[in-house]
C-alpha cells in the first residue's frame, strides 16, 4: 500500500484530502507544520509527501529544503501544494527541491496522477 504524508495546517483541508485518499486505498499520515512534517518523513517513511507551502513553525519551502538536505529522506518525492497558482510559485517550489507542484483547491484526478507518477509501483 502506498504511504502518503500530508503536511497541512488547515484541519478542513487535511480531513477532506485524507478521507479522499484513504478511499482510494492509500495509507495516510498527517503533520500540521513543516517541522513536524520533516520528523514524520523520518519516522513514517512515506512514498510521497503532499507539502502545503503556507505552514506555521517551518513553512513548506523550508521543510522541503530541509528534507532534501537530509540523507535518510532526500529520496522521498515531495509534491508542493499551494493556493498560489502563479508560475513564480511553481518555480520557487521546484527550486526548494520539490519534485512536483499542484494548486489548491485540489483537483483530485490531477493530484492522483501526480501521486502515481512519483510513488514507486506496487509490483
Amino acid at each position: 500500500m502506498t504511504k502518503i504524508l500530508i503536511v497541512e495546517d488547515n484541519e478542513l483541508n487535511r480531513d477532506m484530502l485524507s478521507r479522499r485518499l484513504i478511499r482510494k486505498g492509500y495509507e495516510i499520515e498527517m503533520a500540521v507544520d513543516g517541522a513536524l512534517g520533516v520528523e514524520a518523513m523520518k519516522s513514517f517513511m512515506p512514498d510521497v509527501v503532499l507539502m502545503d507551502i503556507g505552514l506555521p513553525v517551518m513553512d513548506g519551502w523550508e521543510a522541503t529544503t530541509t528534507a532534501k538536505a537530509t540523507d535518510s529522506i532526500k529520496h522521498i518525492p515531495i509534491i508542493a501544494l499551494t493556493a498560489h497558482a502563479l508560475e513564480e510559485d511553481r518555480l520557487k517550489a521546484l527550486e526548494a527541491g520539490a519534485d512536483d507542484f499542484d494548486t489548491k483547491p485540489v483537483d483530485l484526478k490531477r493530484l492522483l496522477q501526480k501521486i502515481e507518477k512519483w510513488a514507486p509501483s506496487e509490483s
